[in-house]
Parts: C-alpha cells; sequence; structure tokens
C-alpha cells in the first residue's frame, strides 16, 4: 500500500470548478471542503487517512445527489451540496476513495495477495487508528 494516494485528473477538475462556484456563489462546502479542494486542485498526494476521511463524506452525503439543484437545468443549479460535493473531488474522487479504501479493507482482512511492504503499512496505519481514535 501506498503511503498516499495522488488524486486523479477529474477530481482535480472537479475541485477546481468548486472552489471556483464557491467564490462566485458565495456558499457549498466547509472550512475542511476547501482546505479538501485545495489539495486535490494543487495534486497533493492525500494520506490514507484522508481517503478514508473522502470516503465517509461520499457516503454521508450520497443523498444529498437527489436534492433540486444538483444537477444542471435543475432550479438552484449548482446548490450548495452540489458545491462542497465538487470541493471533495465529486464522482471522481468518490469512486477513488471508494476503491482505495476497499483495497485496504481487503488487504487488512488477508482478501488480497499483498507484499511484506504492504503488510507493514497496513498493520501500521490500524495501529495508529487504535492510537489515535479518542
Amino acid at each position: 500500500m501506498a503511503d498516499s494516494y495522488k488524486p486523479s485528473k477529474g477530481m482535480i477538475e472537479e475541485a477546481k470548478k468548486g472552489l471556483e462556484w464557491r467564490r462566485e456563489h458565495g456558499r457549498g462546502g466547509t472550512a475542511v471542503g476547501v482546505a479538501r479542494a485545495r489539495d486535490i486542485s494543487n495534486e497533493k498526494n492525500l494520506p490514507l487517512e484522508t481517503v478514508k476521511r473522502m470516503h465517509s463524506y461520499f457516503s454521508r452525503h450520497e443523498v444529498d445527489k437527489k436534492a433540486e439543484g444538483f444537477k444542471p437545468g435543475q432550479e438552484g443549479y449548482p446548490s450548495a451540496g452540489r458545491i462542497a460535493w465538487a470541493l471533495w473531488g465529486g464522482d471522481p474522487g468518490q469512486t477513488w476513495a471508494a476503491n482505495i479504501v476497499k483495497r485496504y479493507t481487503q488487504g487488512a482482512e488477508g482478501g488480497l495477495d499483498l507484499n511484506p511492504e504492504e503488510k507493514i503499512a497496513i498493520a501500521l496505519s490500524r495501529a495508529l487508528d487504535r492510537i489515535l481514535k479518542p
């Protein structure tokens, strides 16, 4: 497993769009979402913990995609939810984070054939998870 993960081109485009929309419309996202968009748009590699937080964000906010103003042509587009979604990397970010978390989880459960470095990285990450959780 890598120590950090490079955002995809689609994520970078979404994050830039989200930052532009936020400046233009004065709404959407939180300080955390803006920070995430800046990291993604600057092509900064993201650590596993950040990828996990992204996956959690997308899981919680999937319902926002059903709200008015999320899709082009709808009243209020782009809605605050659509802007926030873009800040986190949009649909490309959702898929990217889910795939990384799935690989991490499968590897941690022994579902993948991992090399020794990957096994150590997973063990260390899980140990840090336990230590850092309040």
